[in-house]
């Protein structure tokens, strides 16, 4: 299916013919169905602490802070057209005629676009559009007055006016406050200074897409220099692209390869899972993990916080024993049987390790070499949400190939939806997975590891998307915090839902989490 001038167009990407290959057998053999055999829940699988303990790691965390290298790693690459699908869906439908306007204004709920409307003054983007129209002769607040919402609409999300429907989420002003608006990223710099820096500096790395990187260093440069005086900090900041040699290539309903008018190969961004490769290149002792969206304003940062540094301090309360125990387990003293096997139950126990029913049969070399293997790998404490509404995505116990159980985060497109007992573990799923992740990827010796050798490759996905009015299929890596992560030490901590305030659509930021 592959052409000889197809492999200078794989060069200029960094990929490989076998690679493309590999996907294209892919598109064709799919990816098997995960074993997904029960929801993780507070009485297996998911830790709860109480006041004491949670004040105890916070204060290990606290302790350990100025000695441990920080970094906050911020997927920052999507795109905000979402956000503002409500008010494109309007602009489409709208024909001109009063018929039409007067219909596309009977929704009046929370979520509508004429409650945009009506509180179009609490969004702290208002005096950007309001000074933006003005400078372009046109007055905004006319339009709102005469009740010209298509015409206010257009000059939210097009070049007419803020062009908001293709800008990152990052850039976008999310939160008014008495003196000052903050976009998504300036609210990430100042929830980093509270709880992520390490003898005043503060790391943090955004992945952002390559059409924006330099409007994003722009923003940077222009607001860092505020945030490090009011917090007494010094932001170290990074920012990276998805590569393209994580791109994947698109293919018809019958798995031939698409191509463009010319003749070249199309390829796709290869979903989340493809930051892996960023992340791999991040070199911390602890790096906490979460979505550029989930901000709130400060009036309720403190919880933030609080559930930040208790998922710090488990990881580092864990790290240090698995550390110590693997110092054990290669030094040249011999262990006794009983020391050995306390190791093993911390790890089934504790670490949610699956060991051998058989281990102890073992011989004393085979039960150290699996126990090395079985802790010498990355860690990752992810918080988890109680589900209020319809479950989703979440943890999930999994029994891989090998009849190995582990915990595993889920996504709802991974379940088979034709299969009753499967879906009635789908169902009966007691919390979710808001992206809160605190994680280690350095071994016990203080060196990194290859995170490519702990991703479970057999979980990636196939979907279906749309390009220029044909149905194609599209490949993504395993996801981040999915299948990319399959093979690390995982542990779920309960978090309230108040750490847990995305802006999926425009109208959430109105939400009282997002108000001043």
């Amino acid at each position: 299916m592959l052409r000889d001038k197809d492999k200078k167009q794989l060069q200029e990407k960094g990929m490989t013919t076998a690679m493309v290959e590999e996907q294209l057998k892919r598109f064709k053999t799919g990816y098997p169905q995960l074993n997904i055999t029960a929801p993780a829940t507070l009485e297996k699988g998911i830790n709860k602490y109480g006041e004491e303990e949670k004040e105890k790691l916070r204060s290990l965390y606290q302790k350990k802070q100025k000695k441990t290298k920080i970094c906050k790693f911020v997927p920052a690459s999507g795109a905000a057209s979402r956000m503002f699908k409500n008010i494109f869906e309007v602009l489409s439908a709208y024909d001109g005629s009063e018929e039409k306007y007067l219909e596309l204004l009977t929704d009046r709920s929370a979520n509508s676009v004429y409650f945009l409307c009506e509180h179009i003054h609490d969004f702290a983007f208002y005096d950007d559009l309001e000074q933006m129209c003005s400078q372009k002769g046109d007055c905004i607040e006319s339009k709102f007055t005469k009740k010209d919402y298509v015409g206010a609409l257009n000059l939210i999300v097009s070049e007419k006016g803020l062009n908001y429907g293709n800008f990152p989420k990052g850039l976008i002003k999310f939160h008014k406050y008495k003196k000052e608006e903050r976009t998504a990223l300036e609210e990430q710099l100042v929830e980093g200074a509270m709880y992520a820096k390490s003898k005043q500096k503060v790391n943090i790395h955004f992945t952002v897409s390559p059409e924006f990187y330099d409007d994003f260093q722009k923003h940077i440069k222009e607001i860092t220099p505020k945030y490090e005086e009011h917090f007494n900090v010094q932001f170290d900041i990074d920012l990276s692209i998805q590569k393209p040699h994580t791109d994947t290539i698109a293919v018809t309903l019958e798995n031939k390869p698409v191509r463009d008018e010319d003749g070249k190969l199309i390829f796709r961004p290869g979903g989340h899972g493809a930051l892996l490769v960023n992340l791999n290149e991040i070199d911390a002792d602890l790096i906490f993990i979460k979505n550029i969206d989930n901000v709130v304003t400060d009036r309720l940062k403190p919880i933030t916080v609080e559930y930040k540094e208790l998922l710090g301090g488990v990881l580092l309360d864990f790290k240090d024993k698995i550390n110590h125990y693997l110092e054990r387990l290669t030094g040249e003293e011999e262990l006794k049987d009983a020391y050995i096997t306390k190791i093993a139950n911390f790890a089934n126990q504790r670490l949610n390790i699956d060991i051998p029913e058989n281990f102890k049969n073992f011989a004393k070399p085979e039960k150290i070499k699996l126990l090395i293997e079985k802790l010498n790998r990355p860690f990752r404490v992810c918080g988890m949400v109680k589900n209020e509404d319809e479950p989703g995505g979440g943890p999930f116990w999994v029994t891989d190939p090998k009849k190995e159980e582990s915990l595993q985060i889920v996504e709802s497109s991974q379940f088979d939806k034709e299969d009753k007992k499967q879906m009635g573990v789908f169902e009966s799923a007691t919390h979710f997975n808001p992206v809160d992740i605190a994680c280690s990827t350095k071994d016990f010796k203080g060196n990194k590891f290859d995170l490519s050798k702990y991703a479970d490759p057999e979980t990636g996905f196939i979907s279906h998307k749309t390009m220029k009015g044909e149905s194609v299929k599209a490949l993504e890596h395993p996801g981040l915090w999915n299948g990319a992560m399959a093979n690390w030490t995982t542990i779920f901590v309960e978090v309230p839902m108040e750490t847990f305030n995305p802006v999926k659509t425009i109208n959430d930021l109105l939400r009282k989490e997002h108000r001043f």
